[in-house]
């Protein structure tokens, strides 16, 4: 499967999560629900998987973790916050850049239309 395959599994499984609960649970019941539907999707989820930071040549466990792995080529962060912010984005590029993988999704679940808060992030590797 491609980035963009996974991507938009991806997004139809939080669609549906959200339309499930609905806005204003914490970011842990979505991520649970979520990675519930992905893998009824036949794919393989790591939550919260640890990243760590090589510097040079020291590799630093900084205590990093992507949300969900999926299909180790898309990173998924998830957030419930009243608003995305920059350094939201910046958080998914960083993580991009650190699994060297090529494309994030941030998804803020509360919001009223889940599509409002799904924001696509790439990595030009």
């Amino acid at each position: 499967m491609t980035e963009n395959e996974v991507a938009a599994l991806i997004v139809d499984a939080a669609l549906l999560v959200h339309r499930e609960l609905g806005p204003g649970l914490f970011e842990s019941t979505y991520e649970v629900c979520l990675v519930y539907e992905l893998k009824k999707r036949g794919l393989r989820v790591e939550a919260q998987k640890e990243l760590p930071v090589v510097y040079q040549d020291i590799q630093l466990e900084a205590g990093y973790r992507i949300d969900l792995l999926v299909e180790g080529i898309v990173i998924v962060e998830l957030k419930s916050v009243q608003s995305l912010s920059d350094l939201h984005m910046a958080q998914v590029i960083t993580y991009l850049k650190l699994a060297h993988c090529k494309l994030g999704l941030l998804i803020n679940f509360n919001v009223k239309l889940i599509k409002d808060g799904i924001k696509r992030v790439a990595n030009g590797i």
